[in-house]
This record gives C-alpha cells, structure tokens and sequence, in this order.
C-alpha cells in the first residue's frame, strides 16, 4: 500500500481548491475589466468631439459632414443629417462609457456601443480587424455576462431584491 493515491487525492483537491479561488476571483474582476476596456476608447474619442460646454468642435463637424461616408452597396455615401449625428454620437461617446464605467444600464450601454461600433464599420470598413472585432466581442461579453456584482446595477439590483420585488429575483 503505497502513499500515492492519498498525495494524489490531495494534491487534485488543492489544484481544485485553488481553480475555484481564480474563478472566483476573476468573475469579480472581470466585468469592470471588460466594461473599462470597453469604455475607454468610446469616452476618449467622445472628449475629443467638444469645444467646451455643449459646444461641439468644428473639426468634428467638419468630419461629419465633409470626410465621413458610408461604405454599402460597394459605393460610398454621405451621412444622413450630418450635424445631429455629430451632436448624437458626441452624447453618446461620452454618457455610454460613463455608464459603463460606473456599472449603471450596462446591458444598454454596452448594446448601444455595440450598435455604434456597427455604423462605424460602415464608416471605417478596414478598421474590423484592428478595432472593430474587439469593440464588439467586449460589448457582446458584457451584454452576455453582466454587469458584475462591481457596478451600480448590481447594487440596485440588491435592494430590489431586499424589498421583494420579483424583477430583483
């Protein structure tokens, strides 16, 4: 009667032991990992579009409705309402990423970047490889798992649940 099985035995509940921390550890740190990750070139781009309070940059403008097209149908098109898309994308820049940053309409923000990133496809069609694919699998990751119990959602989520209301379950 040999010692192994009871090392072995021991040694797969410690890699076990440990396997289960890591998951842990990590479904607690990767949503806002993923949710910053996410945000940070959608919030830096959107700071760029302004010139001081609810005034946006005439070189955003200027890209809107001079520079920007779309790329469909194997032509190349302007922008429909240039200025109020201009304006529209600047909000959206900027209060999306915030929301995610901060864990608040999560599944919404992430989705309306992700719906962002789409248009910017049709923009910028050799950015997909680069930038593109990324933007999307980070906003497709957190519409799927969530915000994490490290946001603001989860928190209201929490007293919901303390009060009964069936949503919170």
């Amino acid at each position: 009667m040999s010692p192994q099985p009871t090392s072995l035995s021991s040694t797969s509940a410690t890699v076990r032991h440990v396997l289960l921390r890591i998951e842990a550890t990590a479904q607690w740190l990767a949503p806002p990992v993923v949710r910053i990750a996410l945000a940070l070139p959608f919030l830096r781009s959107g700071l760029t579009r302004w010139d001081g309070f609810l005034s946006l940059s005439l070189g955003t403008l200027f890209l809107f409705e001079e520079q920007f097209k779309l790329h469909v149908f194997g032509g190349e098109y302007a922008l429909p309402a240039p200025d109020q898309l201009a304006l529209m994308t600047a909000i959206a820049e900027i209060a999306l990423p915030i929301q995610l940053i901060v864990g608040l309409g999560t599944r919404f923000a992430a989705l309306g970047l992700l719906v962002m990133t789409g248009v910017i496809q049709l923009v910028f069609p050799n950015g997909w490889a680069n930038f593109h694919l990324y933007w999307a699998a980070l906003a497709m990751a957190i519409i799927a798992i969530g915000p994490g119990p490290v946001s603001l959602d989860h928190w209201i989520n929490k007293g919901g649940a303390r009060s009964g209301s069936p949503e919170a379950r």
